[in-house]
């Protein structure tokens, strides 16, 4: 296991920078987190360092976000946060995403976990008193 910490907001490009450097070669992220985390917002600050173009947002409603970077690739944002049944992810076609070999970060994996694909990273991330997040990552 790994920790990184971000005290503050302004800390947020080094620490996504230090993630994707010692996650090299992994693709399928699953964030945990209590509501307000900051899964989003890391989400977005990793997409920024992938070089991605479009407007990074929480797909909430949507349950998938498709960004292009400045390199033509495509990462894939999932929020499973509202999904009730997981026959509304089949219904997405989860697998052509999930098995693509493109980037997906994965918002409320507990809600889909019996589908995650075997090779994941699971990243946890808690929040101290002080507001400081701490990265837990396997």
């Amino acid at each position: 296991m790994k920790q990184i910490e971000i005290p503050s907001k302004k800390f947020l490009k080094q620490a996504a920078k230090d993630f994707l450097n010692f996650q090299e070669g992994n693709k399928f992220f699953v964030f945990y987190g209590d509501l307000g985390s900051g899964k989003t917002t890391f989400i977005q600050a990793l997409c920024k360092e992938l070089k991605v173009i479009d407007n990074v947002t929480s797909p909430s409603f949507s349950i998938i976000n498709e960004y292009h970077t400045k390199d033509n690739k495509i990462i894939y944002h999932f929020d499973f946060y509202r999904v009730k049944h997981l026959d509304e992810v089949f219904d997405l076609g989860y697998e052509d995403y999930f098995y693509s070999d493109n980037y997906c970060f994965v918002e409320w994996p507990e809600k889909i976990g019996e589908i995650l694909p075997e090779e994941i990273v699971q990243v946890k991330i808690n929040v101290a008193d002080n507001g400081r997040r701490i990265l837990e990552i396997n």
